[in-house]
Parts: structure tokens; sequence; C-alpha cells
């Protein structure tokens, strides 16, 4: 960790805010994805110590190779980029590997595969050390000068910012300042530092004029930027929320309680179990009196999951759940794992709602018809929150490492609230429920009101492959 002092654009951009709220966290929510990567590209440009990033994936693509290009030209700058990639989509010819070759670009990778030259070795590796493979590391951290950090859901790819053609994930992620953006520093830190992590120029050998090539694709960019890119950044002209937030015309809620959890990066190692994030939330879930609110794209509560859902509800605690339909799903066989719990959720008088398919706001950017929920938040009596990458499900508690903010906010949970308010609207989501104790699906989209008896907009094939999947002694894997 690099000294903090005064002397880059954004520290002298926020020591203001940070004089007049000593010792306290400000929160801004970024649910629109124009605004997280206007965001991201802006901190970028304007870091002029140190880029820490620590990210599941980060995509070969549009938005991926534009903030690639942002780290390319900060570190000419003379800024330390420090880059933590979970080993899921690095190969030889990622431009991130290629990056690695600038003096102030170095990059790591978490509980990496080390046979990576013959596929019959990797395919070996991965059989010897299945288990610890299996385990990822899911964490999000954007943090600009040790100042300014952003955590959510979103990974670094077209689908999280509204750029892909097919489908484009809902997602939010918070803006953090001050005091637990000291939080994000520490745990950077701790992974970047564990043996858990491997450099990757260890691991993948680049051709050397690889950096030169790059820079000259991308003067070649700059010099005739193609018609995507054009519309694309002629979008993010139009996003006022950045120059809203920096102007003081939209509000940074600021608190003395909030606070980043995170798994411990040796949970690759399947140790630490103590401290394990899970650890940290269960309370606040049962510490519900009123309502629990659970925004997550893969939902499998699993037996203890439903030990929990159960006692609060037997306390007469609201419980509402908004997850991706079968249609919207981006992984069918983490579905497969939630659907045999939509029937007992519902008899306990749970309320379940399922993300559509397709959604009536403007997420065509480049012609996408497409969305998927990609949110991971949860709401505890309308003033405790958590807006992070842990899904409720048994492969975020026991297998990949996750964080997440945990704050209380009245105002921004009333954000939240709203966001989730806005996600169970019948033109947007499916509402479920019992006839006779068979399974229904009141869909809004249609007019008049249709009730789907099985899962909507989605044909016998797929459904016949979910029933299979759903008879898989895999839950503990989703």
């Amino acid at each position: 960790m690099l000294p903090v002092d005064n002397t880059t654009t954004i520290d002298k951009a926020l020591h203001p805010l940070l004089d007049a709220h000593p010792n306290q966290t400000g929160l801004v929510l970024l649910d629109s994805n124009l605004d997280a990567f206007t965001l991201r590209a802006i901190t970028a440009k304007e870091a002029g110590r140190s880029l820490d990033l620590q990210y599941y994936i980060w995509n070969n693509d549009l938005t991926g190779n534009l903030l690639s290009y942002e780290l390319l030209r900060a570190a000419d700058r003379g800024v330390r980029i420090r880059l933590l990639l979970d080993d899921m989509n690095v190969s030889e010819d990622n431009v991130l590997a290629t990056l690695e070759q600038h003096p102030n670009i170095e990059v790591r990778l978490y509980n990496p595969v080390y046979s990576r030259k013959s596929t019959l070795l990797k395919v070996s590796e991965m059989v010897y050390r299945g288990s610890r493979l299996n385990r990822r590391m899911h964490n999000k951290i954007w943090l600009a000068d040790g100042r300014v950090s952003i955590v959510g859901g979103r990974n670094i790819g077209d689908e999280y910012f509204d750029a892909a053609k097919q489908t484009n994930f809902f997602d939010v992620d918070v803006l953090l300042l001050g005091d637990a953006v000291k939080d994000t520093q520490i745990i950077f830190d701790q992974f970047w530092n564990s043996i858990a992590t491997v450099p990757l120029k260890e691991l993948i050998k680049v051709k050397e004029e690889a950096l030169s090539s790059l820079r000259q694709y991308i003067k070649d960019v700059d010099e005739d930027v193609i018609k995507i890119k054009n519309v694309y950044i002629e979008r993010l002209r139009e996003s006022s929320t950045v120059e809203a937030i920096f102007n003081n015309e939209r509000p940074i809620y600021w608190t003395d309680d909030a606070h980043v959890y995170s798994d411990p990066p040796e949970k690759a190692y399947d140790l630490s179990k103590d401290k394990w994030i899970v650890n940290s939330l269960v309370p606040f879930w049962l510490d519900a009196k009123e309502q629990l609110i659970l925004i997550s794209p893969y939902f499998v509560p699993g037996e203890e999951g439903m030990k929990i859902l159960k006692k609060l509800r037997s306390q007469d605690v609201g419980v509402g759940v908004v997850t991706n339909s079968l249609a919207a799903t981006d992984v069918m066989v983490v579905h497969s794992g939630y659907a045999p719990y939509r029937i007992p959720l519902l008899e306990e008088g749970i309320k379940i709602y399922e993300f559509t398919p397709y959604q009536k706001v403007n997420k065509n950017l480049f012609g996408s018809s497409g969305a998927s929920l990609h949110t991971k938040v949860f709401i505890v009596d309308h003033k405790t929150s958590f807006i992070g990458s842990f899904n409720f499900d048994p492969r975020s508690a026991r297998l990949n490492t996750e964080m997440g903010v945990l704050f209380v906010h009245p105002a921004l949970t009333k954000e939240l609230i709203a966001l989730y308010e806005y996600k169970v609207e019948k033109n947007n989501s499916y509402e479920l429920f019992l006839e006779d104790g068979k399974l229904r699906w009141l869909d809004g989209t249609a007019d008049p009101e249709r009730i789907w008896k099985h899962d909507p907009e989605v044909g016998i094939f797929n459904r016949m492959i979910l029933k299979v999947l759903s008879w898989l002694p895999i839950e503990s894997q989703l």
C-alpha cells in the first residue's frame, strides 16, 4: 500500500468532502451500467498514484479493452497498477497479459492452473487438484489512489455496462469514499500477498513485441474509431451522474456505520472457516424483526438457508426474494438447484418473484433484447443493507471468496427498496404462487395478465433439461 497524501487530482477533488466528514464513509449507489463504467474510466484517467483492481472476470471485449487502454495510459503517467484476477478467463492472448510487460503494471492470478502449455497436463492437474480448483475468487474491487473504491456485483465486460449485443445484466455497485475505502485496501492487500496468488509472468510468456503492437492498435483505434465505440462513448457523454456527484448535485450518503467484509484468501484451501463472510451476514439476516429482502440472481437456499428463512417466518418476518426466471438466467444448472425449493418457500409464506427475460427499460444500446438479473443485495428492516458479490447459494457460502459493503443508512436503503419494488413490478418479474398445491407464474407483461403452469417463455426441451439437472446430487457445488 502506497502512502496517501493530497497530491493527485483525486486527492484534491475529495479533500474537502473527506475533511467535512471525518471517520465516516460516503456511499453512492451505482444502479446505471453506463454510470458504473464511466466512474471506472474517469478514476483511471485521473489516478495519479495507484490503481488496485481485483476481479473475477475481465473480458477481452469492447468495454474490457477500453478500460485496459486506460490502465496502459495511467501506467505511462507513472501510476502503479496492480491487477488481481481469478484464473478463469486469462490466456496468453489476453490484453491484460500483454499489459503486464509494462514496468508499472503487475498482474497476479488467484488459485491458478499451472499446466498451461499441454491440454493433457492441464486436464490431469484439474483432476488431481479438482477440489481446490473449484474454489474461485469472486471479489470485485476498483480502488483508485487509495481514496475512492467501487465494490458490488459487476465484473468487467460488455454485458455489465450495457454494451452487449445479446443480453445485458441488471446490476448494482456502490461508490465508496472515506473510512470504508481503507477496508477495501486491506482486503486487496491480503489477497495480493496471499500464497494463493501467483504472478502472471510466472505462468504466461508473452512475446516481447506484444506491448508495442498493443500501443499501435490503440493508436489505430484512436485515429479511426469504430462505429460501435462511437455509439457507446456518445451514450457515456450523456450520463449526468458522474458530474452530479462531483458537483454535489447528487447526494453522497455519509454514515458512521459502513464496513466492507470479505472472505479470506485462504478459503481456497478450505481454511479459516470462522472468518468466512457468511458468518458475518447470517446474524444480520436473523436479526430481522419486520422484513428481509433478498435480491440474488442465483438463489439456492439449501438446508441451512431454509432453516434461516423458516425461523424468520415463524417470527412473522416478511421475506421477499427476487431471482432470475429460467428464461432469464445465464446459468441453468444453478436454476436447477433453486427450482425444487420454490414450492416449500411459497408454503412458508415467502414471496418469490422471477425476473423476466425482457424488460421495459431501454437495454438495447446495440440491439440487445435480453436482460438478466445480476444484482446481489439484501435489506433488513428498511435500515441495514448489503451490496456485493455474495449470492444466496452454497457456492458463495462455502466455495468462492466473496465480498461486499454492509451499511446502515435509511436514505440509501430507501433507494435500494425502490430498486426492489421496481424489479417486482408486474412488467419486470413473474410473481409465483400456489394453486391447489401447484406452482403458477403470474405474468403481468401480457395483456390481459396470463397465468403460466410451467416456467414462462421456455420450451419443453429446456424444461426437461432443468428437471434432469435437478435430480443430480450437485447442490453443494451451485
